[in-house]
């Protein structure tokens, strides 16, 4: 025999809660999919290959907009663009991490 108990309705107020409940919720499935599809893939770098060429890409114009540079430097330069970008996000992280909340 199943007894339902009716639960206390309490305010979520913590972000870890709500990233919780959030993911408890409806992108489960997504979740699921993608770690299905994940364990299927047999060459991991081939699938994400697309996606990191074209995240270069973006600093390749940021740092030659008119390709006037070797591809050699170019690919350089863009390498510098990109680790000074993921340093920004790490410091941004930082101060969020750091701010009163």
């Amino acid at each position: 025999m199943h007894v339902r108990v009716a639960r206390a309705q309490r305010v979520i107020t913590s972000r870890s809660e709500r990233r919780r409940c959030h993911i408890a919720g409806k992108d489960i499935n997504r979740r699921i999919a993608a770690e299905i599809s994940w364990s299927r893939t047999t060459d991991r770098s081939a699938r994400t290959r697309p996606a990191r060429e074209a995240f270069l890409k973006r600093f390749e114009t940021e740092v030659d907009p008119d390709g006037q540079l070797p591809p050699d430097e170019r690919y350089r330069r863009a390498e510098h663009a990109k680790r000074a970008y993921m340093l920004r996000l790490a410091k941004k992280a930082t101060a969020s991490r750091k701010a009163p909340r």
